[in-house]
């Protein structure tokens, strides 16, 4: 089974979990999650990111500096600009927080739901789930030769034709190290694909 596949369905498990929408933030490096994912209402999705508010969640702070899972109401950070009081009103009244991973490369979760508290074998299941896709989005530690010159070159602005044509290979030679490049990166464009090498400094 192809990673996309294994992802995709690790994420519906967690959507089916997740009554009132979760947020997912993989492998954050240098500040910037290699992947993002959440479904939040979308009204308090827009309010959190107009007002800033990731530079000053107490989730985040917390799924930062520690690594587990722990009920909301039990969170320990000060919130001193409201913001889980403000999530409240958008439904998201009883959630779980979940990180796991090296700091260098933090994976952490929100997970909510309006209507009760989750249990323990919820929380161990959703774990569960988030660790999996924290295993299963491990970014490359390295590309090849062939798949850094190729995003080089599509990356300095030359047209695959020329692109090939500079690096002495044929056109679908380039697409084809271009291809793989973003399967290593889960990349879904060249361009996104480079970015992510840049930022983690593979090329």
């Amino acid at each position: 089974m192809a990673n996309n596949q294994i992802i995709e369905e690790l994420l519906q498990e967690l959507t089916d979990r997740a009554p009132t929408g979760y947020f997912l933030g993989l492998h954050i490096r240098f500040a910037a999650p290699l992947m993002t994912f959440q479904t939040y209402p979308q009204v308090w999705a827009d309010h959190y990111t107009q007002n800033a508010y990731a530079l000053r969640d107490p989730l985040i702070a917390w799924g930062i500096s520690r690594t587990g899972a722990t009920r909301w109401c039990d969170i320990d950070i000060p919130d001193p600009f409201g913001i889980m009081d403000e999530a409240r009103t958008f439904g998201l009244t009883h959630g779980v927080s979940i990180s796991c991973g090296k700091v260098t490369s933090r994976t952490i979760a929100g997970v909510a739901r309006s209507d009760r508290e989750f249990t323990d074998a919820e929380i161990a299941e959703l774990s569960g789930i988030i660790l999996r896709l924290h295993h299963e989005t491990e970014p490359p530690d390295n590309l090849t030769a062939a798949e850094i010159e190729a995003l080089r070159v599509v990356g300095s602005g030359e047209r695959y034709a020329s692109g090939a044509a500079r690096l002495g290979i044929s056109e679908s030679a380039l697409k084809a190290r271009l291809t793989t490049a973003r399967r290593k990166l889960f990349a879904r464009t060249s361009a996104e694909a480079i970015q992510r090498a840049k930022d983690y400094r593979l090329i």
